[in-house]
Parts: structure tokens; C-alpha cells; sequence
């Protein structure tokens, strides 16, 4: 399961790399985590920045822990869920981010959090779903789920998943309201190895009420109570 991701560039340089007419009400987030309000660039309005929660649970998900339910989205689903796979069709976003974290177990209670980036340090886009409804108060409500998929041969010394990373070229693809599914989830696959690379950082990043630009900096591996290890 993937839980946190970055997304930490300013308004200017996320707007000319998503060509997007505006980004008002953005805010960089170095500790992007369930619950938050976050930006989405939608099937829908691709001009744009529309900013929804993160966290959903589908119907489709009941055998599935509540954590999965509400934030991640495996790509394998797909195949056995055609309800899923029309959902898919109607309801696409894209994720912009320049970074996502995750938990490398050393030991029954102790896991040492990495961030994964690319080389060149640009930004990227993860696949994700939307879906709106009322809540009990008759508001209506926006939330998404970040797609996710076997973690390649890097990602695996660290964790068994990661994200659906788009590729640039492929982004536009996965916008276009044309596209099949079948096409749709064509782009879903893992990225080249030699594109990303990791390094541990602070175990803070497990607090979601933390956001601070020291979360994305390297640091001595420690578990998630701070204690130093010599497991990397």
C-alpha cells in the first residue's frame, strides 16, 4: 500500500509542466497523506486544478482492508471488476507529484521510510480515480484513489507496490475522454528502473499533521520511532 507522496514545486513550474491556466488554492505539500485536501488534474476539467480528498471506498473493494478501501486502487482489480472498469472510463484523474514514500521493514517492529524520486528530479504524474458524492449533510464531496501496481525491481528492495506512474508522454492519453478502457489501462505499467532513484528520510513522515520542506531532505536511516539503524 502506498500512503504518502510529495508534491512541493512552486504554482509557476507545476502549472507550465501540466499546462494548466491556474493553479490558485495550491499549496506545497512535502507529507501528502489520506485525508488531506489535495490537487487533482481531472479527465474532466484538464485545464485545471481541482482539489479533492484522498480516500475513497468503492463498492467493489468489500473484501479488502479499510486502509486499501479508501486510498489505493490495485491495477489488478480491473480484470476481475467490470463495474470497476467502466468506472474507470468516466472518472480519471492525474496525480502531480515529485516524490512518494514508503516503508522498508528491517525487523518485526522497525521500518526505515524511504522517498523514491526520479534521477532528473522533475515532476511526475500518478493515475488515479475520482468519484463525488452527498454526504450526510446533503454537501457534495470529491475524493480520489491513487492507482497502484507490482513495484519494479527498484522499488521492491523497499516495498511490494508503488504507484501508477505516467509516463509525460503518456499523460494526455490517459485525459483523453476518447480512449477505451482497454487503452486506458494499457498505460498503467511499471516505469524504467533507471529513472528512479531513493534515500531514507526522517521518520516523521509518519505524522500526517507534519508538513515541513526538512521531510523531503535525505537523513540516516531510522525506524519510525527515531532510532538510528544500520540496516540500508
Amino acid at each position: 500500500m502506498i500512503e504518502r507522496y510529495s508534491i512541493t514545486a512552486n504554482p509557476g513550474i507545476l502549472s507550465e509542466r501540466f499546462s494548466l491556466e491556474s493553479a490558485d488554492g495550491y499549496e506545497a505539500k512535502y507529507n501528502a497523506a489520506p485525508t488531506h485536501v489535495l490537487p487533482v488534474i481531472t479527465s474532466a476539467a484538464p485545464q485545471g486544478l481541482s482539489f479533492f480528498y484522498w480516500g475513497t471506498s468503492p463498492e467493489w473493494s468489500k473484501n479488502k482492508t479499510p486502509a486499501e478501501k479508501i486510498i489505493n486502487t490495485r491495477k489488478e482489480f480491473f480484470d476481475d471488476k467490470p463495474a470497476l472498469k467502466r468506472a474507470l472510463k468516466r472518472a480519471r484523474c492525474i496525480l502531480p507529484a515529485d516524490g512518494f514514500y514508503a516503508w522498508k521493514k528491517v525487523g518485526k517492529k522497525t521500518a526505515i521510510p524511504y522517498r523514491f524520486v526520479m534521477h532528473s528530479k522533475e515532476m511526475f504524474s500518478i493515475a488515479g480515480m475520482w468519484e463525488e458524492y452527498e454526504d450526510t449533510e446533503g454537501d457534495l464531496i470529491q475524493t480520489f484513489t491513487m492507482i497502484t501496481l507490482p513495484a519494479n525491481s527498484v522499488v521492491e528492495t523497499v516495498t511490494e507496490r508503488m504507484p501508477a506512474i505516467l509516463l509525460k508522454s503518456d499523460e494526455e492519453g490517459w485525459l483523453n475522454n476518447d480512449a477505451n478502457e482497454d487503452e486506458l489501462l494499457a498505460l498503467i505499467k511499471p516505469v524504467p528502473e533507471n529513472i528512479l532513484n531513493h534515500y531514507p528520510v526522517t521518520p516523521g513522515i509518519s505524522n500526517i499533521t507534519q508538513n515541513l520542506p526538512s521531510m523531503i531532505t535525505a537523513t540516516p536511516p531510522a525506524d519510525q520511532h527515531g532510532n538510528l539503524t544500520l540496516f540500508d
